[in-house]
Formats: structure tokens, C-alpha cells, sequence
């Protein structure tokens, strides 16, 4: 990620302002080598966390202006596209007799300088409302396949809360009452609950210690846990009563009928982290989704709900027979407009809502929370995402 920032963000510092007309070659190298150290600084915090050059505690604080900074550079990104497309269009034109000079304006200082003044705006609002605690959004699954004992199920999703520095203590704690005033029959965190290490974020997720629902609340692990020591955070999330699932099948007496909860390990499996007890050897569990399968099989289970962070091996886990994938990891695409094409393919066009995959229903959360390296929203708010089973197709 850091080589990829290191070469991508310098690149894109040329493309803005190397056509600029009307710029002295002192101020345009200016220009460039700013707009580039800025655009690689975040990238280069994380290498140092990663190396365990710089703790955690200090970095959270770091990384919201630096998300900022990735923020304006996607919409510049846009800028650019619409910039350099009209002006191969308007030169095109003028080429061809039309005397139009559209594109000597496109090119000019004032055009870029304003772009950059509405980016730094716009990534800057985006950055408020992504600090913003989440709302809750209730909405209906329909599952034909829904046993008539789980119809009006209410599940809760609190979905990449990244409780840190940045996403606190009273920030959870908001996230739990919200939470209860829903009302859920089940509540699940499929993963994210956390960043950094346990010494640095244990105080800011403790109020999950809290939740409470009539048939438990139920956690499979994401990325961030495996990047924050694994082990130590299972530990810790199961000292908080949390029913902590990797690669396990939980099964549930829902009024009569036997509800098999799964939750399996995450895709990043196999990296090491200098907080694992020892940072040369990987902690956790790869996902495998047929063994909790087989599990909810052998269980003789009415229903299957997985908890799987990331959502794109959906297809994958869909010819295992499972009923219902919950899952998060996207934020929702972050920014309106731009999720499709940013954040879908690495996910396998899965962004946020819900979606049919061979038989099974995904549902993916936007969040209810960000991870402070780039807390920025715009148009995708977060939400503890309350579902409601129903038996049935939509109308």
C-alpha cells in the first residue's frame, strides 16, 4: 500500500498541476512536491505503525487530517477526469476550425485552484459527518426460506465501529444506547469493533460490555483485529461477554426453531503484526466457511446466519447453504457517486444494501463507525442497522 501511495499520489500531483497554464516553473514544482508529500504523509504513518515505530495512540490523531488529505485527493481525482476530458473535447473543436478557446480555459489557474478549494471543502464536511456517531436504520430482509418461528426477527448490526482514540468511549457508548432503544431480539458485530492494540484501544470498546439482547450478542472477527494483535483482542472481547465466533457455529433455540449463527475468521489471515505475542507468527483463523457448514449441518439447524466481515467471497459461501450473510468492511463506499467505481471492485461489487447471491441474502452495513485513516462520508451515512426477518418475498 505504502509503495503503491508512494508512486500513485505523485503521479496524480504532475497530472493536477503540470498542465496548469499562467504557473512560474518554481511555483508549479511548488505546487507538485506539496500536494504529493501531503498525499503520501498518511501512507507513511501506517508504515510506521506497522512497524511499531509510532503507537497507536498518537497516530488516531494523525490519521483524521490525513484522511482529510485522501479525501480531496479522490475528489480531485474526479476533477481531473471531467477536466482533462472536456478539454480534449474543446480541443478537438478548436482544431477543427471552431476558434473556441474553452481550452485554454480549462487549463488555467483559476479553474484548478478553485477544484482544489471545493475538494478541501467537501472531503472537509465529509470528514464531520464521518466522526458523526450512527443513527439507526430498521429495515426489512425478506427470506423465503425463513422458518415461520423467525418471522419478525430483529437483529441489530453494529458493523466496523473501529472504537479508538477518535471513536472513544462516550462514541460506543452512544452506539450501545442506540442500540437498546432499538430493541433487538439479537444483536451481531460482524467484525471491526476495534483499531490499534488492546493496551492503546481497550478502554474505548469496554462499554460493548454492555449490550445486551434476548439471544446474545455475538462477534466474528475483521481485519483490524488481526492487525491489532488477534489473540489478545479475542481474549478481551470475550472478558467483555461477548460470544466470540471464528469459524464456529452457534445454534440458537429461536421460539421453536433452531437458528444456526456462524461466524468465520478474516481473508487477511497469514499477516503478522508486532502486536501478536510473537510478531514473526500470524494469529487467528483464515475463514472457512464449509467447516461451519458442516457444523450448522450436523446441528440440523432451520437457518443459517453467517458473520463474515468482508463480503466478497459471498458467492463462495452461498454454495455452502447458507441462508443469510451479514457483513461490513465496505463503510458503504464512503462517497456517493464514487463507491461503484472505487470501492465495488475490490469487494466484487458488493458495496452496501442488500443483494441476492445464488439463492442466499447478503446484507452489507455502511458501518457505525470509520476507521480514523479516512473518516470521511459523503451521501453514505453511518447506522446501526437494524433487520427485521420476514418471511417471504418483497412485494
Amino acid at each position: 500500500m505504502v509503495s503503491l501511495a508512494a508512486l500513485v499520489i505523485p503521479l496524480l500531483a504532475v497530472w493536477l498541476w503540470g498542465p496548469v497554464r499562467g504557473m512560474s516553473r518554481q511555483a508549479r514544482l511548488v505546487a507538485i512536491a506539496l500536494t504529493a508529500l501531503l498525499g503520501v504523509t498518511p501512507a507513511l504513518l501506517l508504515k510506521l505503525l506497522q512497524a511499531g515505530a509510532m503507537d497507536y495512540a498518537t497516530l488516531a490523531y494523525l490519521q483524521v487530517p490525513g484522511g482529510w488529505v485522501l479525501g480531496t485527493l479522490v475528489l480531485i481525482l474526479a476533477f481531473l477526469l471531467a477536466r482533462d476530458g472536456a478539454w480534449l473535447a474543446a480541443r478537438a473543436a478548436a482544431l477543427m476550425g471552431g476558434g473556441d478557446t474553452w481550452h485554454l480555459r480549462l487549463r488555467g489557474r483559476r479553474l484548478t485552484g478553485t477544484a482544489v478549494v471545493l475538494a478541501l471543502g467537501a472531503a472537509g464536511f465529509g470528514t464531520a459527518q464521518g466522526l458523526q456517531p450512527p443513527t439507526v436504520r430498521e429495515q426489512v430482509v425478506h427470506l423465503p426460506q425463513l422458518p415461520e418461528a423467525l418471522d419478525g426477527l430483529r437483529v441489530a448490526v453494529l458493523a466496523d465501529i473501529h472504537a479508538s482514540p477518535i471513536n472513544h468511549t462516550a462514541y460506543v457508548q452512544s452506539v450501545v444506547e442506540r442500540t437498546h432503544a432499538a430493541r433487538p431480539d439479537l444483536i451481531v458485530l460482524p467484525g471491526d469493533l476495534v483499531d490499534g492494540d488492546v493496551g492503546s484501544s481497550a478502554a474505548f470498546v469496554a462499554p460493548l460490555a454492555q449490550l445486551r439482547a434476548p439471544h446474545g450478542v455475538w462477534a466474528a472477527p475483521g481485519n483490524h483485529e488481526y492487525y491489532g494483535g488477534y489473540n489478545a483482542w479475542m481474549a478481551e472481547f470475550r472478558r467483555l461477554g461477548l460470544g466470540v465466533l471464528a469459524n464456529q457455529t452457534q445454534v440458537l433455540q429461536v421460539n421453536g426453531a433452531r437458528l444456526a449463527l456462524s461466524g468465520v475468521g478474516d481473508p487477511v489471515y497469514g499477516r503478522t503484526s508486532h502486536h501478536n505475542a510473537d510478531p514473526r507468527v500470524p494469529e487467528g483463523v483464515p475463514p472457512d466457511v464449509p467447516a461451519v457448514a458442516r457444523q450448522a449441518r450436523a446441528a440440523q439447524a432451520d437457518f443459517h446466519l453467517l458473520l463474515a466481515h468482508q463480503p466478497k467471497l459471498a458467492r463462495d459461501n452461498a454454495a455452502h447453504g447458507v441462508d443469510l450473510q451479514v457483513s461490513g468492511h465496505t463503510h458503504g463506499g464512503l462517497i456517493s457517486g464514487m463507491d461503484r467505481w472505487l470501492v465495488a471492485p475490490f469487494n466484487n461489487g458488493f458495496v452496501r444494501g442488500q443483494y441476492d447471491v445464488d439463492g442466499m441474502r447478503l446484507f452489507v452495513s455502511a458501518g457505525a463507525g470509520l476507521w480514523a485513516g479516512f473518516a470521511v462520508r459523503l451521501g453514505v451515512q453511518p447506522h446501526i442497522d437494524l433487520l427485521v426477518l420476514r418471511r417471504g418475498t418483497a412485494s
